[in-house]
């Protein structure tokens, strides 16, 4: 009987936790799509793309983001380090990790280069050459204002803005 009533408990808490884990994440999805939603909006207005130009662009640079966050993924999956590991170990396991970031810019460079050509195919030279300062303009606006929108709630400033 004990053991049935410690079952019913940890399922009745698992029950309650899930519900607020599927939330966190639908809110995470939502605000990655609203973080997308403006960074296409950003990139069409800074790029002023004709019609035929976006026709040819979005698909690839979709194809773009899509490696480089599947780039970013494996980064991520990778990086994993003891932390009880003796100095020896840290010293080679920070030897690799310095090989490792230098894999990973390499990677993304080649990435970088690879579709800097392919924008060529279907966007005017000046266009294409700018995709990566607009795409870098757009996050650090982002940046700021998600660190103005941290400080805001720091200071507890009413009328704090989503997105």
């Amino acid at each position: 009987m004990k053991h049935f009533n410690t079952i019913s408990i940890i399922l009745l808490a698992l029950l309650t936790c899930l519900p607020v884990s599927i939330r966190a994440q639908q809110a995470d999805l939502d605000m990655k799509d609203k973080i997308r939603q403006l960074e296409v909006a950003y990139l069409a207005k800074q790029l002023d793309l004709t019609p035929e130009e976006a026709q040819g662009f979005w698909p690839l640079y979709n194809k773009y983001t899509h490696e480089v966050e599947q780039l970013i993924a494996a980064r991520r999956s990778k990086q994993a380090v003891p932390e009880n590991a003796s100095g020896t170990t840290q010293k080679l396991a920070a030897d690799g990790d310095v090989d490792k970031e230098l894999a990973f810019d390499r990677k993304m460079l080649d990435i970088r280069s690879r579709y800097k050509q392919e924008f060529l195919k279907v966007l005017p030279a000046g266009k294409a050459s700018s995709v990566f300062k607009t795409e870098r303009e757009f996050r650090g606006q982002l940046l700021r204002h998600l660190k103005e929108r941290r400080d805001a709630g720091r200071r507890g400033m009413p009328g704090r803005q989503r997105f």
